[in-house]
C-alpha cells in the first residue's frame, strides 16, 4: 500500500504505466482480501471448539472463587434466621445424614438449624457464632482410616491444630462416629470434643460416640435423645409439639424437557461421561475400561476376582498402597421392582428442588433426572434403612397395625429400639424388602427419593505397582453373597457390578467410573528396609503391588531389604491367590519369605497369627536389628487385633519387657510410621 501511494504523486507515469499499476494494484488487493478471508476462515475452523466451551468457565470459577460473604456461616445464619448449625465430617454420608437429621429437629424447639459442609466455610468465623442469639455449632465428625479426618474435615482439622482463636462464646456439643474395631476408636471427634474446650469454647452436652461395629443408629437415637433436653435446658426453651414430617424438597415433573440436559448417572457436571476432561476425582470419576476380569479362586462356593482398569490418557497418577473408588450400579432387578411395587413409571424425568432456596444443596442427587437413574445410580436401596426413613414412612402406610409397628421402630423406647434391631438391622431387611412385608407401604416414589441416602463410592486397595503398570490399576476382590433370616439373597452392590464386567466390550458394560485416593500405606523410603507384610484373603491386594515395586527396584539396581510376606487362605488348591506370581518373585528372590496359613486344611485352624509365632526370632530380629517396617491389610475385627496381640507377646518375649512396656513399643513403631494398617470391617 505504501508503493501505491508513493507513486501516485509522481507526475511523469504514463498512462500504460499507469494501467499495469492499476492490474498489480488489484492483484496485490485480491491477494491481501483472499489471505484475510483464509486466515478468518482458518481461525473459525481450528479454535471455534475453543469458542464454544468458553461459556462453562464463568462456571467454573464460581466454584472455586466464593467472597468473604459467601463462605460465612454466620452472614448466612443472619440472612436465614438461623441460630443452630451443624457441621459433619463425613466420608460415606453417614454423618452428613445425621447432621441433616440435628438440623431438622430443631424447629420442635422453636429453633431453626442448618447443616453445613466445613469444606464451604471459613470455620474461624466460630468465634462469632455468640453474635447470634440462642446459638450452639454441633459436630458430626466422623472418623476415616486410622484416626484421620474425613477429606471433608481436613481443613477444619489442620485449623484447629493451628488455632489460637479465642473461642469462649462458642457453645458446641459433638457427636462422633466410628468403629470399635479399629485401633484409633473416633479419634476426629474426641480431638474436636477436646479442641473446641481448649480454646475455651463450652460444651453443653457431652460427646456422644457412634460404633458402627455395633448399633451406630441406635447409638445416634440414645445421644440425641438427652441431647436435646440439654439444649432445651440451656436456653430455657421446651420441645413444641411432636416430630413432624416436613419436606425438605419438592417435586417438578418434566413433561417437555430437552434429553441432553437430563442426568444419566453422572457425580458432578453433566455429560462428564461422554466429554471427559482431567483432574478426576470423587465429583468427576474416570470412566476405566475394564482390561481384565478374572476368577482368582480354584474352587469353593466364593467368587474371588482380579481386575484391571484401563487408565491410559487420564493422567491418573497412583502409588503402592493408594486406594481406587469406583461408583457402582444397583442391580436393576432391584430397582424394576421398586418402581413395580410403587406403581411407577420409572422413565419419568423429574427434579427434587430444595423448599430452602438459601440452602447449598440445591438437590438430594443431580436433577433433572429419571427415577430409574436415581434408583440405580445415586440412591441406597440395598442397606436397612435408617429410623429416620422408617418414621416419614409410616404415614403412608393404610394399615393402622403397620404404620404403628413402623413408628415404634422409629421411637427411642427400648422395645422399639429391640424391634429396628432384629427386624431391620439383623434381618438385613432394605427397602424393597421392607415394602414386600408391608403389603400396606406405599410411600410416594418421589418421597422415598428425597428419604433414601446417596449410593456411596466402594474403596478397595490398589493390587498393582504404578512403577511396572502406569497406565493399569488393578483390583483383588470377593464378591458378596449370602441368605438373610428372611430367606432372602442379599448381594453386595459393587462386587456383584464389578463381577460381569466384561473386559473389550463397547458401552457401559465394560466402564467403571472411579478416582485415586491417596493413602498413608507406604513403601519404606529407603529401599533397602526390610518389610514384614501379613495378609490373608484378600488382604494381600496392596502387597502385589508392593512386591512387584521390590522387584523393579531390584532391576534398576537398588539393594533391596528383606521381603517377608504373611498370606493366608482356606485351602490350598482352593483359594490360593496369585499362587503363581508369588512362586515367581520367590524364585527370582524378591520375595525372600514366603509363609502361607491354610486355616482349613486341617484339623486345627491355623491363621496367620499362628506362623508369626513359629517364626517368632526371625521377626524380634528384623524389627529389633533390621528396622523393619510392619503392614497389616484385611479384616479389623479379628485378624488385625489378633496380630497386633502376637506382636505385643514377641516383643515382650524378646525385648524383656512387661506386657504394658511391649503395647508402649508396638504404638510407638505406629507413631513412626513402621506399623502400618489398612483395614476394613
Amino acid at each position: 500500500l505504501t508503493a501505491v501511494g508513493e507513486s501516485s504523486m509522481d507526475p511523469t507515469i504514463s498512462a500504460a504505466d499507469s494501467t499495469a499499476q492499476q492490474d498489480s494494484l488489484f492483484s496485490m488487493m485480491d491477494v491481501f482480501l483472499i489471505s484475510l478471508i483464509t486466515g478468518l476462515f482458518t481461525y473459525w475452523f481450528f479454535f471455534r471448539k475453543k469458542k464454544e466451551e468458553v461459556p462453562e468457565l464463568p462456571k467454573m470459577q464460581t466454584c472455586v472463587v466464593t467472597s468473604a460473604r459467601d463462605s460465612s456461616f454466620i452472614e448466612k445464619m443472619k440472612k436465614t434466621g438461623r441460630n443452630i448449625v451443624v457441621f459433619y465430617g463425613s466420608q460415606t454420608g453417614t454423618a452428613e445424614e445425621f447432621a441433616n437429621r440435628l438440623s431438622k429437629d430443631a424447629h420442635r424447639y422453636g429453633l431453626r438449624g442448618m447443616a453445613a459442609d466445613p469444606e464451604e466455610y471459613d470455620l474461624s468465623d466460630l468465634s462469632r457464632l455468640s453474635e447470634i442469639d440462642k446459638s450452639l455449632a454441633v459436630f458430626c465428625m466422623a472418623t476415616y482410616g486410622e484416626g484421620d479426618p474425613t477429606d471433608n474435615a481436613q481443613d477444619f482439622y489442620d485449623w484447629l491444630q493451628e488455632a489460637d482463636a479465642d473461642l469462649s462464646g462458642l457453645r458446641f456439643a459433638v457427636f462422633g462416629l466410628g468403629n470399635k474395631t479399629y485401633e484409633h476408636f473416633n479419634a476426629m471427634g474426641k480431638y474436636v470434643d477436646k479442641r473446641l474446650e481448649e480454646l475455651g469454647a463450652q460444651r453443653i452436652f457431652e460427646l456422644g460416640l457412634g460404633d458402627d461395629d455395633g448399633n451406630l443408629e441406635e447409638d445416634f437415637i440414645t445421644w440425641r435423645e438427652q441431647f436435646w433436653p440439654a439444649v432445651c435446658e440451656h436456653f430455657g426453651v421446651e420441645a413444641t409439639g411432636e416430630e413432624s414430617s416436613i419436606r425438605q424438597y419438592e417435586l417438578v415433573v418434566h413433561t417437555d424437557v430437552n434429553m441432553n440436559k437430563v442426568y444419566t448417572g453422572e457425580m458432578g457436571r453433566l455429560k462428564s461421561y461422554e466429554n471427559q476432561k482431567p483432574p478426576f476425582d470423587a465429583k468427576n470419576p474416570f470412566l476405566a475400561k475394564v482390561a481384565e476380569n478374572r476368577k482368582l479362586n480354584e474352587g469353593g462356593e466364593r467368587h474371588l476376582m482380579h481386575l484391571e482398569l484401563d487408565i491410559s490418557n487420564s493422567k491418573i497418577r497412583y502409588e503402592s498402597g493408594d486406594h481406587v473408588a469406583v461408583y457402582p450400579a444397583n442391580d436393576s432387578s432391584l430397582v424394576n421392582q421398586i418402581g413395580e411395587i410403587l406403581g411407577t413409571d420409572l422413565d419419568t424425568v423429574m427434579s427434587l428442588n430444595n423448599l430452602d432456596e438459601e440452602s447449598n444443596k440445591k438437590h438430594p442427587f443431580p436433577c433433572p433426572t429419571s427415577y430409574r437413574t436415581a434408583l440405580t445410580y445415586y440412591l441406597d436401596i440395598t442397606n436397612p434403612p435408617r429410623t429416620n426413613v422408617l418414621y416419614e414412612l409410616a404415614q403412608y402406610a393404610s394399615d393402622p397395625g403397620e404404620q404403628e409397628r413402623l413408628r415404634k421402630m422409629a421411637s427411642s423406647a427400648a422395645e422399639g429400639k429391640a424391634l429396628y434391631l432384629s427386624w431391620v438391622v439383623e434381618a438385613r431387611r432394605n427397602i424393597l424388602a421392607i415394602l414386600q412385608d408391608m403389603p400396606s407401604l406405599r410411600p410416594p416414589i418421589d418421597h422415598l427419593c428425597e428419604l433414601l441416602p446417596r449410593l456411596q463410592a466402594r474403596y478397595y486397595s490398589i493390587a498393582s505397582s504404578s512403577k511396572v503398570y502406569p497406565n493399569a490399576i488393578h483390583i483383588c476382590a470377593v464378591t458378596v453373597e449370602y441368605e438373610t433370616k428372611t430367606g432372602r439373597l442379599n448381594k453386595g452392590v459393587a462386587t456383584n457390578w464389578l463381577k460381569n464386567k466384561v473386559p473389550d466390550q463397547n458401552g457401559s458394560s465394560s466402564l467403571v467410573p472411579m478416582y485415586v485416593r491417596k493413602s498413608q500405606f507406604r513403601l519404606p523410603f529407603k529401599p533397602s528396609t526390610p518389610v514384614i507384610m501379613i495378609g490373608p484373603g484378600t488382604g494381600i491386594a496392596p502387597f502385589m503391588g508392593f512386591i512387584q515395586e521390590r522387584a523393579w527396584l531390584k532391576q534398576q539396581g537398588k539393594e533391596v531389604g528383606e521381603t517377608v510376606l504373611y498370606y493366608g487362605c482356606r485351602h490350598e488348591h482352593e483359594d490360593y491367590l496369585y499362587r503363581e506370581e508369588l512362586a515367581r518373585f520367590q524364585k527370582e528372590g524378591v520375595l525372600t519369605q514366603l509363609n502361607v496359613a491354610f486355616s482349613r486344611d486341617q484339623a486345627e485352624k491355623v491363621y496367620v497369627q499362628h506362623l508369626l509365632k513359629k517364626n517368632k526370632e526371625n521377626v524380634w530380629k528384623l524389627i529389633n536389628e533390621g528396622m523393619a517396617h510392619i503392614y497389616v491389610c484385611g479384616d479389623a475385627r479379628n485378624m488385625a487385633r489378633d496380630v497386633q496381640n502376637t506382636f505385643y507377646e514377641i516383643v515382650s518375649e524378646f525385648g524383656n519387657m512387661s506386657q504394658p512396656q511391649a503395647v508402649d513399643y508396638v504404638k510407638k513403631l505406629m507413631t513412626k510410621g513402621r506399623y502400618s494398617l489398612d483395614v476394613w470391617s
